[in-house]
């Protein structure tokens, strides 16, 4: 009880002679924890954290003991463990560091203008990529584009073929055409205009625990959305269904109406937001529910 009671007595005088500071760095600390745990769960990575913990562990239990050969080997260990830790761990830890210097800013990657010019350049973006998607709906013809925002995707460019072509239904029509050399890839559009096409985008994280009715073409564009912000098109070759995916969420059943309002609350500039197009006379069409790797049947 006495043990306790200088427990308590000591924990109070801690607090006595801390100042509004260290409870800001207190808090600031737990955060990055509470952070850091949550990047790391349910990832390979999460083995590493617990690995590291482990060895921290019987390091100290090594030292307290005085256990020499444990020493020894501990010792030699942490010598070439750091360098091996980055090497196996590699691909986790650029996933993390990715995650870390992910923002969500509204707006693709020219969003700071506001002129008018631009305005109108994504408006017509925008409609051609609704016409053409509605049109590749109607044929069940599978279609995977991506916007591409403050997130370069220059790494997924360098895998296809590059077009710098103003996007039409007829321009989308030819590229994802069955059985033509680019219909299997992804096209992606920077600064309103098909940059490129045919292009591989990477897996998602926890592909296990998407529902296996999802094609590969829903797959990649889940996993582009969880490495960047951009905002990703698909249309299944199956069902001919409409779904976005951001923020490594996937939304489905779109229909024209529906995706360009989507498109224009994501990509149009917050200036450009209150100007009249001839889509706003339209009904509005509500936006589907978020599910993350929903079924596609």
């Amino acid at each position: 009880m006495d043990y306790l009671t200088d427990i308590w007595e000591n924990l109070l005088s801690v607090f006595r002679l801390m100042e509004p500071i260290d409870y800001i760095d207190i808090l600031l600390l737990a955060w990055l924890i509470y952070k850091g745990i949550k990047i790391f769960r349910e990832t390979r990575a999460m083995q590493l954290v617990k690995g590291i913990l482990l060895i921290a562990v019987l390091f100290f239990l090594v030292n307290q003991f005085e256990l020499k050969a444990m020493r020894v080997i501990i010792d030699t260990f942490l010598n070439v463990g750091i360098v091996a830790i980055l090497i196996v761990f590699q691909p986790e830890l650029r996933r993390v560091l990715e995650k870390v210097g992910h923002t969500k800013v509204k707006g693709i990657a020219r969003n700071f203008d506001t002129s008018d010019t631009f305005y109108t350049e994504t408006q017509n973006c925008i409609d051609a990529v609704c016409a053409a998607c509605e049109q590749l709906s109607l044929t069940a013809t599978g279609a995977l584009i991506v916007f591409e925002r403050e997130t370069k995707l220059g790494e997924q460019i360098d895998t296809g073929t590059l077009l710098n072509a103003t996007p039409s239904p007829e321009m989308f029509g030819n590229i994802f055409f069955p059985n033509t050399p680019l219909h299997d890839g992804a096209v992606i559009i920077r600064d309103n205009r098909i940059y490129a096409a045919g292009c591989f985008l990477p897996k998602p994280q926890k592909e296990e625990l998407i529902s296996k009715a999802l094609g590969s073409r829903h797959r990649a564009a889940i996993g582009i959305s969880e490495v960047s912000d951009a905002v990703t098109v698909v249309v299944s070759e199956e069902t001919g269904t409409i779904s976005v995916s951001e923020n490594g969420n996937l939304t489905r059943f779109y229909n024209k109406e529906s995706l360009h309002k989507l498109l224009e609350e994501r990509l149009l500039p917050e200036k450009a937001e209150p100007k009249k197009s001839r889509h706003k006379k339209e009904k509005k069409a509500s936006l589907p529910d978020v599910e993350e790797g929903g079924a596609d049947r």
